[in-house]
């Protein structure tokens, strides 16, 4: 089952389901439709229902006059007053006319309040999915939530137009028809078309039903198309350099092949539909014109009245016609509305308690206090941590992989909720402040900067969006970029690519600190912020660094301890516990966790020195040639 909310099984796995789709949904819609505070809209909805009820009784109408038009053009040429039969006739068209015009006015004035709802539910599903915690977004695949929105919104439309639209006024039309009926003609007329119209319905939503589970997996298979497809073409660089440009198109193939077999099975079943739905049309109409035939025969109707029941049944049989289109639009429209308020229905994991006050930063002490966490319960993470990082001051935290360092950091922008014990700031637990404000005091420069597709200037000022341009300019120079940027032809309007593909590792790194210190928050987080730079790259990240902790409350993830000797305390922590805690100095004088690690990348740092000293060749290291790396069987030669 997809984490989406749409279930069933795949084409390959069996069937899906083709119980009808829950009209939940649409009854959701309905509140949209009649928002407060917008009598405007409100007066649109009124007047799109006038002319809702207006239309069918014109349409009913219509085949009347034409009728008694028919009757008063019988007899002889000279005994025939032409003057009515051509008012009735002038009246017919007049009516054909309203038919259409009643229907284009409804449609150009509900249309505002169409798109007004779709507007509005479409950002709401946008807020919700910010709202959405952390875990849902490592979860996700984006390239089937997109397509999952984008279907749910234009399905918004489609079902408002046709629910609304088609089936309301179909129904009032029918009953309109069976009332003409039953006074101009007689009971049977009622009885052969409601037999019509019912076996016609039954057998349309018969067929449609059972073709839903087609639409099902052709949504799945889009999703895993599309999905596979973003994905890789986000990965593109590791596609190049694994030669797996045909392994990619024997993928997206696969679910594409998957999509074009439920496609022809879609196809194919419209063929069905559409050929019982003529031979069910057809048979009522010839009873209908059998009676009408007898009637006139035996003297109890006129040929108007036969002519007028065959008008009103052709033009019964026009919506008629779309009932099978409507209908599967319909529940299509639900189905593919299903996944989108399965998202609107799941609920965020980290919420804002009732009563939640603005975080009050005074001076911006952090404090762990015998804090558990973990991300799935077989497995915990933080085993009852402490620790506190004093106002303006800078603690690191440094440790192996997979002991907790990171998680650290996402609590504290509580991306996610502890177990138990506290997490304070200023002596206010951050569960009971508000999210915003919490985030509003945190600055972050992370170890993997994601720009944004835009430019330079953009991603800078979204440290503070709508900081005026000066300031933009000095937090750039202040993270030593504005040389770089000013070097580049288009400046600060350069764009920096998919997630700033187009710029180096250090130049992103100093994005993200622009924009930290265009924030200018009173705390400051760096995760692992040079881990990933050259030694060189490093160095000059570090001063521009020095810079945005000063007089900062700063709490450092640290990979390379180079860069935190200077911390005012260093918090070693393994398998999530802290082992050890100081300055640099004194636990390098300890011999503990912390001098093993320091002595480690101290002797790496060597090593790395003695190969530039010897020009990058490892042979001249020790006088001796190093191993071959294994060979693996189907490696390339």
């Amino acid at each position: 089952m997809s984490s989406y909310g749409y279930g069933g099984k795949s084409l390959k796995g069996g069937a899906y389901s083709n119980a009808p789709p829950s009209f939940q949904p649409l009854l959701k819609l309905m509140p949209y439709l009649w928002p407060p505070g917008r009598p405007d809209l409100k007066w649109r909805v009124a007047i799109s229902m006038v002319f809702l009820v207006l239309s069918p009784i014109v349409t009913v109408i219509s085949p009347y006059f034409f009728g008694l038009a028919v009757d008063r053009l019988q007899g002889r040429p000279a005994d025939i007053a032409i003057a009515v039969p051509l008012a009735l006739i002038a009246a017919y068209g007049i009516a054909r006319i309203l038919m259409q015009a009643l229907a284009q006015l409804r449609d150009g004035v509900f249309a505002k309040v169409c798109y007004h709802a779709l507007r509005v539910l479409a950002v709401e599903t946008f807020h919700h999915l910010h709202a959405m915690s952390l875990r849902f977004h490592l979860e996700r695949r984006t390239g089937g939530l997109s397509r999952v929105i984008d279907r749910g919104t234009k399905a918004i439309d489609r079902l408002l137009t046709l629910a609304i639209f088609n089936i309301f006024p179909t129904i009032l039309q029918l009953i309109f028809i069976c009332a003409l009926m039953l006074w101009r003609l007689n009971a049977w007329f009622v009885v052969a078309t409601a037999v019509m119209i019912a076996a016609y319905m039954q057998f349309t939503f018969m067929v449609t039903r059972w073709r839903m589970h087609i639409r099902r997996a052709m949504n799945d298979s889009d999703n895993e198309a599309n999905t596979k497809a973003v994905d890789s073409l986000l990965n593109y660089e590791t596609v190049k350099y694994f030669n797996a440009e045909a392994h990619e198109e024997a993928r997206f193939d696969a679910s594409m092949e998957k999509y074009a077999q439920a496609s022809i099975i879609t196809q194919t079943s419209l063929s069905v539909l559409n050929t019982g739905q003529g031979v069910i049309a057809s048979l009522g109409l010839i009873a209908v014109m059998a009676l009408g035939a007898a009637g006139v025969k035996n003297g109890s109707l006129t040929v108007g009245d036969l002519v007028m029941a065959n008008a009103l049944l052709v033009q019964l049989f026009i919506p008629l016609n779309l009932l099978g289109t409507v209908y599967r639009d319909i529940s299509q429209g639900l189905i593919d509305m299903e996944n989108m308020f399965a998202l609107l229905n799941r609920p965020e994991e980290v919420q804002d308690r009732p009563g939640a006050t603005p975080l009050q930063v005074t001076a911006g002490e952090i404090r762990f206090d015998n804090v558990v966490f973990s991300y799935d319960s077989d497995r915990t993470i933080l085993k009852g941590i402490s620790f506190k990082v004093p106002a303006g001051k800078t603690v690191a935290v440094v440790g192996p992989t997979g002991a907790g360092k990171s998680t650290i950091s996402r609590i504290l922008y509580r991306f996610y909720d502890i177990e138990s014990g506290s997490v304070t700031i200023d002596g206010q637990d951050i569960r009971n402040v508000t999210q915003n404000s919490l985030r509003a005091a945190i600055g972050i420069v992370p170890q993997d900067t994601v720009l944004f597709n835009d430019t330079i200037h953009y991603n800078i000022a979204y440290g503070r969006i709508g900081a005026p341009t000066d300031e933009i300019l000095e937090a750039a120079r202040l993270a030593q970029i504005d040389r770089i940027i000013c070097e580049l032809p288009a400046g600060y309007d350069s764009m920096v690519g998919e997630r700033g593909l187009k710029l180096s590792g250090g130049e992103k790194q100093r994005v993200a600190i622009a924009r930290t210190l265009l924030k200018n928050p009173p705390i400051l987080l760096l995760d692992e912020a040079t881990s990933a730079l050259d030694t060189h790259t490093e160095r000059e990240i570090q001063s521009a660094l020095k810079l945005v902790s000063a007089n900062r409350t700063t709490l450092v993830i640290a990979h390379r301890l180079s860069t935190i000797v200077d911390a005012d305390e260093i918090l070693v922590l393994d398998k999530g516990r802290i082992v050890e805690r100081g300055r640099h100095a004194e636990l390098v004088a300890r011999g503990g966790a912390y001098a093993a690690m320091w002595n480690r990348q101290k002797e790496a740092a060597e090593v790395r020195e003695r190969l530039k000293e010897v020009e990058g060749d490892p042979e001249n290291l020790r006088g001796e040639r190093p191993e071959p790396l294994p060979r693996f069987a189907g490696a390339a030669e």
